[in-house]
């Protein structure tokens, strides 16, 4: 099969589909792959090192991206409609309940899309998950470095010293992010809270944290409690294809002392938190009601060396199954089979169909015709 890299245009996102690595397998399977110059610079890898795996350069966007399948890492933006063609297989990170725009044309383009986020495995998100240990891990990061006074913050450090009390970093959701979030917090030596709805998940997080964690249950009395008090609040909450739940309206925002840090990593997904808007690595951060909102939606691309190794050692083998067998893949791995958005003209994820009941009845009438 003819696989495309092409090179990612979101803003400052400096991962790379597929590693030389990667290339290198798909290579020794007898798959031609077509690699645009530069794609892998931003993770360190040269075209050289692609050519040693056996790629392809190419000198345009549109020469990888026409391909039979293509492997990104990001949803493809408005500039790169054009090159989205009928039977060509996707496979990136979609989050296509944010974003009704980019759905439409999908569907009215005829491609099959399959989305890294919604592969599900034993009821587990694989793919989503290395990216998932990368944004909790920076989310803190982040959090620190924007509390700092020149950054806009209250001046606070996290971790505090004898005689000074440590910052409070409250996470609403205790899955991969929020538990990464704390796992730093802790190891900053600030007082940390995790939210969560799943009483299991918190024994569970018991047993990792001990009393060094406060564990709550989440409800709205509890979070109203917890956030005026917080000076860095960190949203990590997940539900699989679907919107984010708005946990955290505007006046409780208002509530926050100034200079004050919210990080949203459910920004991808809608947010949890209503003030919370996208934003980019360029422009991270703006204040609304005297708090300092960090919304970057794909945050593991400031560690693109890191974070392109650790996502392709999760979709390597799902992008082999693709690359050998085409769309018949989903056929015999039904956890790919989940990862199955968009594809013949139809939104077929049940998740997104009830998201999206609209272009469902728009296109189920235009079939009709």
């Amino acid at each position: 099969m003819k696989v495309g890299v092409p090179k990612e245009t979101k803003d400052q996102e400096f991962r790379v589909g597929l590693s030389p690595a990667s290339v290198r397998v798909l290579c020794d399977r007898q798959h031609d792959v077509f690699v645009e110059t530069t794609a892998g610079v931003g993770s360190g890898f040269t075209d050289e090192d692609y050519q040693q795996a056996g790629a392809t350069i190419v000198p345009k966007a549109k020469d990888a991206w026409n391909q039979e399948l293509v492997i990104k890492v990001k949803e493809p933006l408005a500039a790169e409609y054009q090159f989205i063609q009928k039977g060509q297989i996707i496979f990136t990170y979609l989050h296509l309940a944010a974003n009704k725009s980019l759905t439409e044309h999908l569907i009215d383009s005829g491609v099959t899309a399959i989305a890294y986020e919604t592969v599900e495995l034993n009821r587990t998100l694989p793919l989503l998950i290395p990216m998932s240990v990368i944004a909790g891990k920076l989310s803190v990061q982040f959090g620190a470095r924007f509390l700092e006074r020149q950054q806009g913050g209250r001046g606070v450090l996290l971790g505090g010293i004898p005689g000074v009390s440590p910052g409070k970093v409250t996470i609403l959701g205790g899955g991969v992010v929020g538990t990464e979030a704390a796992k730093i917090a802790v190891g900053m030596g600030a007082r940390v809270q995790i939210f969560d709805i799943n009483v299991e998940r918190l024994s569970y997080l018991e047993t990792i944290f001990g009393s060094r964690v406060e564990l709550l249950y989440s409800n709205t009395a509890a979070i109203e409690t917890a956030v005026p008090d917080a000076d860095l609040l960190i949203g990590a909450v997940l539900i699989p294809g679907k919107n984010a739940p708005t946990l955290v309206n505007k006046s409780l925002v208002a509530k926050m002392r100034p200079g004050s840090v919210i990080v949203d990593v459910a920004v991808d997904q809608g947010g949890c938190i209503e003030t919370l808007r996208p934003t980019s690595h360029s422009q991270p951060t703006y204040v609304e009601e005297g708090v300092v909102h960090y919304g970057v939606p794909n945050m593991p691309g400031a560690v693109p060396w890191t974070a392109t190794q650790a996502l392709n050692n999760s979709t390597l083998p799902y992008v082999v199954k693709l690359a050998d067998s085409g769309i018949k893949a989903l056929e015999n791995d039904p956890a790919l089979a989940m990862g199955l958005n968009v594809n013949n003209y139809q939104l077929v994820h049940p998740v997104l169909r009830q998201v999206f009941k609209d272009l469902v009845a728009r296109n189920a009438e235009f079939s009709l015709a």
